[in-house]
């Protein structure tokens, strides 16, 4: 993992349940860390699905290690979000490499 290739700056974000006035439980989203990337794979394939065309775009990066990241995160990465589907550790404790998936109609 070199640095020079980490121009890439994503964010990690977790969710928070919050209750808005009227008493109903609404999902938030709020910043966990900002960190250098390195964008290894993109791609995007377009689905026929119930209704109609579905296109996924699936992206993979490659960070520092960062504890405590789980697929219940997810990454923001030029203004879109996108679920975190896997997590691989690289070395000990090196690096992550996280595959995330976001769907668009």
């Amino acid at each position: 993992m070199k640095a020079g290739k980490m121009v890439h700056v994503i964010e990690i974000q977790q969710s928070a349940t919050t209750v808005n006035d009227a008493g109903t439980p609404k999902k938030t989203w709020s910043k966990l860390a900002t960190l250098r990337a390195e964008l290894i794979e993109q791609s995007t394939e377009e689905f026929l699905h119930n209704a109609g065309d579905t296109s996924v775009m699936t992206l993979a990066f490659r960070t520092r290690y960062l504890a405590g990241i789980t697929d219940e995160h997810r990454v923001s990465f030029d203004g879109q979000a996108f679920d975190i589907e896997k997590i691989v550790t690289i070395g000990r404790r090196r690096g992550l490499e996280l595959r995330c998936k976001a769907v668009s109609p």
